[in-house]
């Protein structure tokens, strides 16, 4: 695998998407792109919420996409537009870059990759860009659209700047500089965007990041279903919260073995200290944590840190609300999922007869656990999951941060058809608003490319 980001050249005239971009672009700004950069969305096939505690997760790149058209000059600006006509101009001065957090707009995403290559590269000044951007990646769907957009958002800094970066450099600095509009996710998507290959599924792992490849069975597809409730991380606590409830989750246990517990943040830090299996502990939160939710009175005593010091060290930002906390629930799921990853991996490394089978099961369990233990699932998505169970998926279950958008489904073959045509008519066709969404809300999906740059030949 290449180290650094592909530089593609492409005849456009066999490209209608980058021909429609390019006319776009001469449209807006009167002159013709530089080059182009694509970054992928991404759908998780298990291994939900657990990258920020440490673990491995098994994401595919998917064909859906963010496309950048790209100028470069020195009026000291950069310009932002969008093929989507909801999402509005933009334009700031390169010297006065600023984030709003408390208002995820589109273009704030597009500034935290900007931002974060020219602190990564020191950069005391950035070139000047106009650029027209196009989404194929329903947003708010847990299809990493706005990941994707920050990605590509590198990709194009580090480019017009004619500075190279690796992929793990791009992917851990676009994974960094998210937490810039609020969001303190993992690393996963950002490293599926840039270390994907067209075929296969990833093994992503972390400290140090790295890429291995997964095959997966052949004869079975992933098709992608959103329930069509749409879900902002940025603009919500639920996801930040479960952040929280993990990193509390992970000094209980570790005060309760007499570790430092100051120091840890995440579950999967404490198994490496313990230097104990996922089995083991599993066994340990049974011991020390109780199901009932756990007070901020609790959790002080039991830590021995007052309240301010609760909310200053622990809670982040948009947590500092929070009563009560549902730690073992959480720890949970992620020694489970995290036990579910790699059950899975090993699954299509072996490749068994009944390999679709026992994937479907890992799925499906997995499903169960974002539902019941992280509660990240919604009513649309226990109801569309149910449903694609019954058309003939072997298994099913959300994907994303959840809280609405998409569920994945491994489907056999033989059964793509009639299972298509029974999810349309059962959750999309009877009702008007997910009808009319329906074409770009459920689709085949197989392992696309990572993230490119492409130039005009």
């Amino acid at each position: 695998m290449a180290t650094i980001p592909p530089k593609i050249k492409v005849l456009l005239s066999g490209n209608e998407r980058l021909q429609k971009l390019k006319e776009d672009f001469h449209g807006k700004y009167g002159q013709m792109p530089l080059f182009y950069a694509r970054a992928p969305g991404r759908v998780n096939l298990i291994g939900e919420h657990i990258d920020y505690c440490g673990y491995a997760v098994l994401p595919m790149a998917i064909e859906q996409n963010i496309l950048a058209a790209v100028s470069v000059n020195d009026s000291q600006t950069i310009q932002l537009a969008n093929t989507d006509s909801r999402y509005k101009d933009f334009t700031v001065s390169v010297d006065g870059i600023t984030i709003d957090k408390e208002n995820p707009q589109w273009h704030y995403y597009f500034l935290c990759g900007v931002r974060g290559i020219q602190e990564h590269l020191s950069l005391s000044s950035l070139a000047g860009m106009c650029c027209v951007v196009d989404g194929t990646i329903p947003a708010s769907s847990g299809l990493s659209s706005s990941s994707a957009l920050v990605c590509c958002a590198g990709l194009v800094t580090m480019e017009a700047n004619q500075k190279s970066l690796s992929k793990v450099t791009l992917a851990e600095t676009c994974a960094k500089c998210e937490r810039y509009i609020g969001t303190e996710g993992g690393g996963m998507d950002q490293s599926i965007s840039f270390l994907a290959e067209e075929g296969t599924a990833k093994l992503i792992e972390f400290n140090p990041l790295r890429a291995t490849d997964v095959k997966l069975p052949d004869g079975a597809f992933f098709v992608i279903a959103n329930c069509c409730v749409e879900m902002n991380k940025a603009a919500s606590s639920h996801f930040n919260m479960r952040v929280v409830e993990c990193r509390i989750a992970t000094k209980m246990l570790a005060k309760a073995r007499g570790v430092d517990w100051q120091r840890l943040l995440k579950l999967g830090d404490l198994q490496k200290e313990l230097q104990v299996s996922l089995e083991e502990m599993l066994e340990l939160l049974e011991e020390v944590l109780h199901p009932e939710p756990y007070s901020r009175e609790e959790i002080c005593t039991t830590l021995g840190i007052s309240a301010e010091q609760l909310c200053e060290n622990i809670l982040s930002a948009n947590t500092q609300h929070a009563t009560h906390f549902k730690l073992y629930q959480r720890a949970k799921h992620v020694y489970g999922e995290a036990a579910r990853v790699l059950q899975f991996k090993a699954v299509c490394d072996s490749s068994p007869a009944n390999a679709v089978t026992q994937l479907g099961d890992l799925m499906n369990r997995s499903h169960a656990s974002c539902r019941d233990l992280y509660e990240c699932s919604c009513p649309e998505l226990d109801q569309l999951v149910d449903i694609c169970l019954q058309a003939g998926a072997v298994g099913s279950r959300l994907t994303g941060a959840g809280w609405g958008g998409c569920t994945v489904s491994m489907v056999p073959g033989e059964r793509i058809d009639s299972f298509l045509q029974t999810v349309r008519e059962r959750y999309y066709v009877p009702d008007a608003r997910r009808s009319a969404l329906e074409k770009q809300s459920l689709f085949v999906t197989r392992p696309g490319g990572g993230a490119a740059i492409f130039i005009e030949e």
